[in-house]
Formats: structure tokens, C-alpha cells, sequence
């Protein structure tokens, strides 16, 4: 407050000294401005060297002198001597540096003010740009790093996608094969069924003579026929003679018949000699002959059909009558 005070009581003084000044430099301009019009006057009149006319100078003593813009001011101030003009002249300067001096201090004031706001305008702009400049280093990481996540995800979609084609296929062709396996399960199931009913009716039909070894059932006769006959009774009965294709079936051949019997098997040659076929028109390729005696031989040059005894197969004539063992698949 002091200050504003201060201030103010400054601004009032420079005020009333200015006004004081103009009031003495108009006094003066008019003192000067009359003594100028008189000096000037005679001047003419001497070179001239007219008479002068009472009106000339009674005008002139008459004529009141020019009031200056502050003619109040003049007429109610007290008239100053001629002894004080130094002192005015003094005091003038002295305003006039006193106001020179106070606007050089605010304009260096003003000067010091913006140079301090500018200043700090200018570090706020740089801090701003720093903080700017790296906000934008951050959002161009974040942007790199989402395009490369973005990336990484379209990868993974795409791989996702052909695994998901890859699982459809497999679905598909599981489902395929499953439904496959069902039909087949079915008609394995309706097979079984049908055998099991085959077996159970071949048990009733063949009750006396029948044996079952893995996939066969075989009947072994008790009575005696050549080789066509005994075919027509198995084939009579949807069976035909036995093809014995490995050494276990050939032994379960001879558990059952013993050493001593012969029974016919579905084997001849009887078409090429030498060629000996199975019932089913399959060719031999080996078998359980006789060895010890040379079978087949052919004696007198008609055993076109065989026979087996003990574990040794033997080619007879077909007209003889043996015993005979047939054969039916039950799984084929």
C-alpha cells in the first residue's frame, strides 16, 4: 500500500510541477510576445518615418496582450518577478530529468518483466515440447509394438485357422471311418448272429460225428463209401471233404481219427495226372505224403484220389471205400 501510496503522491507531484511549468512558459512566451510586437512596431514606424496617428497607439496601449491556454491560471496566479527566472529554469530541468529517469526505470522495469516472462514462457514451451517429443517417442513404440503384436496375432489366426481346417478334416474323415466301422461292426454282428444260428442248427442237424476246430466244423463218418460218394454226402449237407491246410489241422485230423483208419480228404489229380487239386479248385503246393512209401505212386496207374491215415496223406483208387471227413467254414 505504501508503495501505491508513494506512487501516486510521485504521480500528483509530476502533475502539479508540470503544470507549473507550463504556466511559467506561457507567462514568458507572452512577456517575450509583446515585447517582440512593440520592438517590431517601432521598428517599422522609424523606417517608414510616418507619424504616428493617436489611434496607432492608443490601440496598441489599449490592446490587451494574448492569454495562453491557461489564461485562469495566469490571471489568479500571482505575478512572479524578474528575479526568479534561474530558479524556474532550474526546476524544469530538474522535472524534466525526474520524468526522464522514472520512464527509463519503468521501461527497463517493463523490460526486465518481459524478458522474465518471455524467459519463462520459453523454458515452459521447451518442457512442453521435451514432455511432446517424448509422448510421441512412446506412442511410435507403442504403435511398432501393436503393428508387431498385430502381426504376431494374424500369424497365430491364420495358423489357428489351418489347424482348425486340418482338425475339420480329421473330424470329417474320423467320422468317416467311425461310421464306416459301425456298418462294418453291424454286419460283423449280423455275421456272427447268422453263424452262431449256422452252428447251433449244424449241431442239432449233426449231432453224432460233428467237430468244431477254430473256423470248421468237420463231421467224421462212421460207415465206409468210395471218394464220389462221400463228396456227395457233404456236399448234400452244404459241406465238401476236408482241405487240410496246415500241419495244426492235420494234427487235430489225426487226434481225432487214431492211426489205423483211412478217411478221405477232398484232394485228387484225377483231371492231370500229377496235378493234385483241392475240392475248392485250389492246387497243392505241399503236403503230408507218405514218404516211407513214396506216395503218391500212382500203383497200377490208377490212385487219382487221396486219403489220410495216422499224419500222412496216401493215393488210392477211388473206388475203394474208406471213411470219410467233411468240412464246413464257418468263417471264411
Amino acid at each position: 500500500m505504501s508503495g501505491i501510496v508513494n506512487d501516486g503522491m510521485d504521480k500528483g507531484s509530476i502533475m502539479d510541477s508540470e503544470d507549473r511549468i507550463e504556466r511559467t512558459v506561457d507567462i514568458y512566451v507572452s512577456a517575450e510576445a509583446v515585447r517582440d510586437m512593440k520592438h517590431k512596431k517601432e521598428t517599422e514606424d522609424f523606417n517608414t518615418e510616418e507619424p504616428r496617428t493617436p489611434r496607432h497607439t492608443e490601440d496598441f496601449n489599449t490592446e490587451e496582450p494574448r492569454t495562453p491556454r491557461h489564461t485562469e491560471d495566469f490571471n489568479t496566479e500571482e505575478p512572479r518577478t524578474p528575479r526568479h527566472t534561474g530558479s524556474d529554469g532550474v526546476m524544469i530541468s530538474r522535472a524534466a530529468g525526474v520524468c526522464l529517469g522514472l520512464m527509463c526505470v519503468l521501461l527497463m522495469t517493463a523490460v526486465i518483466v518481459l524478458c522474465f516472462i518471455f524467459t519463462q514462457e520459453r523454458q515452459q514451451l521447451l518442457t512442453n515440447n521435451m514432455s511432446l517429443t517424448q509422448e510421441r517417442q512412446q506412442l511410435q513404440t507403442n504403435i511398432t509394438n501393436l503393428t508387431e503384436e498385430r502381426q504376431q496375432l494374424l500369424t497365430n489366426n491364420k495358423n489357428l485357422t489351418e489347424e482348425r481346417q486340418q482338425l475339420l478334416t480329421n473330424n470329417k474323415n474320423l467320422t468317416e471311418e467311425r461310421q464306416q466301422l459301425l456298418t462294418n461292426n453291424r454286419k460283423l454282428k449280423e455275421e456272427r448272429d447268422q453263424l452262431k444260428s449256422e452252428i447251433i442248427d449244424l449241431q442239432k442237424k449233426f449231432a453224432d460225428g460233428w467237430k468244431c476246430h477254430q473256423s470248421s466244423l468237420y463231421f467224421f463218418s462212421s460207415e465206409k463209401k468210395n471218394w464220389d460218394e462221400s463228396r456227395r454226402y457233404c456236399r448234400e449237407r452244404g459241406t465238401d471233404l476236408i482241405i487240410i491246410n496246415n500241419r495244426e489241422e492235420q494234427d487235430f485230423v489225426k487226434n481225432i481219427t487214431g492211426s489205423s483208419e483211412h478217411f478221405w480228404i477232398g484232394l485228387t489229380d484225377i483231371e492231370v495226372e500229377g496235378s493234385w487239386k483241392w475240392v475248392d479248385g485250389s492246387t497243392l503246393t505241399s503236403g503230408f505224403w507218405a514218404s516211407g512209401d513214396k506216395q503218391p505212386d500212382n500203383y497200377q496207374g490208377n490212385e487219382d484220389c487221396a486219403n489220410t491215415r495216422s499224419s500222412e496223406w496216401y493215393d488210392t483208387s477211388c473206388d475203394g471205400s474208406v471213411k470219410w471227413i467233411c468240412e464246413k467254414r464257418i468263417l471264411k
